[in-house]
């Protein structure tokens, strides 16, 4: 049963250990009020029709039907308020773009996720003000919406992943982005190598690649990105596939598809490809 006043909240996230973290940082904020939690987007969309939630606590990548799938689902104007919980900051655009309240970075931090929180208790309250034909309440927020409203519309600047996030039971690690070497996907997860160790993030590549930076790195074949600056030479076989050497000491093969566009990376015409060369 709903308590008067308070935001009757899902918690989503594949990761038990995430959904526990969430869990206590959630219920320390006095108008949190807690409905479910589901392990993945199916029982997500299927949570959220069922209870209609006011707030939902969305992980943005799942295995299967991802935080972006589920409101997809839903349909964003039948979703509830959102606060999504991303281990990438570069995917803040894609969270305003659904119209999101705010987004959370893993790990999650509960003074930040307590703001974002404060968001939804204070857009909650306008839309009930809105509903009962009465003015939205008045609060800081709503009036830089306003100022918001009022300025000239600019297109976000795009930011891409400064850290990458791994996950192993309980343990999680923080990846800076330039210790990456390479990455190599692992069905729906990939693993990311740096010059020391390797760790397993749970994210495809396809979503990792949209994540970083293609100045700094580049998709060289359908399971592989590599980072420019970690080649340290390429050879060309006799039927002409080129193979990178990178700093780790690994190799890497480019697919036929994406040698053009390898070879322009490394800035170097494509007859001096050859054995034993180096960018």
């Amino acid at each position: 049963m709903a308590t008067p006043g308070m935001l009757r909240t899902v918690i989503v996230d594949d990761e038990p250990v995430a959904r526990r973290g969430l869990r206590r940082l959630a219920l320390g904020h006095d108008r949190v009020q807690l409905v479910a939690e589901c392990r993945d987007g199916v029982e997500a969309v299927r949570v959220i029709r069922a209870t209609e939630p006011d707030l939902v606590l969305l992980d943005m990548q799942m295995p299967g039907l991802d935080g972006m799938g589920v409101i997809r689902e839903i349909g964003v104007e039948a979703m509830p308020l959102t606060i999504f919980v991303t281990a990438y900051d570069s995917f803040a655009v894609r969270a305003f773009d659904v119209t999101a309240v705010d987004f959370v970075v893993k790990p999650v931090e509960e003074t930040r996720l307590r703001r974002a929180i404060d968001r939804a208790v204070e857009r909650h309250e306008a839309r009930r003000a809105m509903a009962a034909g009465g003015p939205a309440p008045a609060t800081a927020e709503s009036a830089s919406d306003r100022a918001l409203a009022a300025a000239p519309v600019r297109t976000p600047p795009v930011r891409y992943a400064t850290r990458l996030m791994a996950s192993v039971g309980r343990r999680s690690t923080v990846i800076p982005i330039e210790e990456v070497v390479r990455i190599q996907a692992d069905g729906y997860y990939a693993w990311v190598h740096t010059a020391r160790a390797r760790h397993l993030v749970r994210a495809p590549l396809t979503m990792l690649e949209r994540a970083l930076d293609p100045a700094m790195f580049l998709r060289v074949h359908r399971s592989a990105i590599v980072r420019v600056t970690a080649i340290r030479g390429f050879e060309r076989s006799p039927a002409g596939r080129l193979t990178l050497t990178m700093e780790d000491g690994a190799r890497a093969a480019v697919s036929r598809s994406r040698r053009a566009a390898v070879v322009a990376a490394l800035r170097m015409p494509v007859e001096q490809a050859s054995v034993g060369a180096r960018p």
